[in-house]
């Protein structure tokens, strides 16, 4: 006799219970599990018929030897910071998903997009499953858009797929991937309904050759709603997310590219335009001769930037002084902080110590631990670091100034960005290295003599 098997899948990780549970143990996350549609599993016996597997067959087998090599054709988007995380372009046949907070601007980019490659020739598919066609034509208006891009408000996947498979367009963007329904798969935006969606516009994009682009919802924490699968079947993950004035894309995975690649963008009238040099953007307010302030190599994902690396130092009038913390990994600044004190003489026990990675961010990169300490002591001592310099290392708990990954492409964007002088670890050409915080710190001031 058939029996009817009922589960409940988490909604944030996918996790899967035979009963709904407060809290997800896999994910942590609370009210979480959805009811799955029923299915019917069969009367006859399991591993019964030929061979213990029902009679069923194993497939064909390929050599990997046998196997041709062919690189994926790329097109570009248009927007250089975007072929840039994406690792060179949209890729015929992959599917992105772009995830973000409402309002950051996941539509107007692609807008942007689709217009650039309309007018380079292509044909793009635009599904509007969260606004209606008026409205995208009130924003194409606002962004200058003027390519005729083909819309539909048909949010049904197998509709979809079968606009894909008539019409071969180069670029189909869906907005939203949780408005997309699969007959008979329960409610919109349900687990079963954005999983089968997604792999059903997966595959009609590999089939067709067609560069997808969907677009994901957030939950509260940042990360994208739905089944973690849905990460697993796509073949790339960007997110869009705000840091002061600026809007940073930032890839998490790339099947066809580098992940941890950045984007750069700036919101403005006309849509979001690339930041080309970022460096200069985020060091343009710097102020020059003042105490605290240290220009700091870093990488943030594959990209390297210089960033400013603030630090103030007060008496405090509490019997514990004050340890305040941004942008930057607080344990790794106490332990900076220590060394300071063991090493260099330099007493905080009675001052309040601020540190600050200027601009917004947040960079979890050891190779920031030189410039805290520089600025720390700069601020303590109420001496300015030479405009110049730029600083880039690991500190230990000896006091060493110890290498960092990718110490080669900090030191040519601070080059680029025209600082001459890096306080750098040891073992870098053309680049003599300090060995110690001491050590680091008498060069600084040495040449700001020079």
């Amino acid at each position: 006799m058939a029996r009817v098997t009922t589960k409940y899948v988490c909604t944030s990780c996918g996790y899967q219970s035979a009963k709904p549970l407060g809290r997800c143990p896999n994910c942590q996350a609370w009210n979480s599990f959805e009811e799955e549609v029923p299915t019917v599993t069969g009367g006859k016996a399991r591993g019964g018929g030929a061979g213990g597997y029902g009679g069923v067959t194993g497939g064909k087998l390929t050599a990997l030897s046998t196997v041709g090599r062919r690189e994926e054709p790329r097109t570009s988007s248009g927007i250089v910071e975007l072929d840039r995380v994406l690792g060179g372009g949209l890729v015929a046949g992959g599917v992105t998903l772009i995830g973000g907070e409402p309002g950051i601007g996941k539509s107007t980019l692609l807008l942007q997009v689709a217009d650039r490659v309309a007018r380079g020739g292509g044909t793009v598919l635009y599904v509007a499953g969260e606004e209606s066609l008026e409205q995208i034509r009130l924003r194409a208006d606002r962004l200058g858009v003027t390519a005729d891009i083909q819309l539909t408000r048909d949010t049904r996947a197998e509709h979809i797929a079968a606009l894909m498979n008539e019409h071969r367009p180069a670029l189909c963007i869906v907005d939203s991937i949780q408005t997309v329904t699969v007959e008979g798969e329960g409610a919109p935006g349900g687990v079963a309904q954005v999983r089968d969606g997604t792999a059903m516009l997966t595959r009609a994009a590999k089939e067709t050759g067609t560069a997808t682009v969907l677009v994901g919802h957030v939950t509260k924490d940042g990360t994208v709603a739905g089944p973690k699968v849905m990460e697993h079947i796509v073949d790339t993950t960007v997110f869009l997310e705000t840091v002061g004035a600026f809007r940073l894309l930032r890839s998490v995975k790339n099947r066809f590219g580098q992940a941890g690649e950045l984007g750069v963008f700036e919101m403005r009238g006309k849509g979001l335009i690339a930041v080309e040099n970022p460096s200069a953007a985020f060091l343009a307010e710097r102020p020059v001769g003042v105490p605290g302030s240290v220009v700091a190599a870093t990488v943030d994902g594959q990209r390297p930037m210089l960033l400013e690396v603030q630090a103030l130092a007060s008496k405090t009038p509490y019997p514990n002084a004050r340890r305040v913390v941004v942008g930057l990994d607080p344990r790794r600044v106490d332990v900076v902080l220590a060394v300071l004190e063991r090493r260099l003489d330099l007493t905080l026990g009675g001052l309040d110590v601020y540190v600050n990675l200027a601009g917004g961010l947040k960079v979890p990169d050891p190779g920031l631990d030189l410039a805290v300490a520089l600025a720390v002591y700069s601020a303590v001592v109420g001496r300015a670091l030479p405009q110049n310099v730029a600083v880039f290392g690991e500190v230990g708990l000896a006091g060493e100034v110890r290498s960092t990954v990718a110490s080669l492409r900090r030191a040519e964007e601070a080059g680029r960005a025209g600082y001459k002088r890096l306080i750098v670890p040891p073992g870098l050409d053309g680049h003599p290295g300090v060995k110690s915080v001491e050590e680091a710190v008498g060069m600084v001031w040495q040449a700001a003599k020079a």
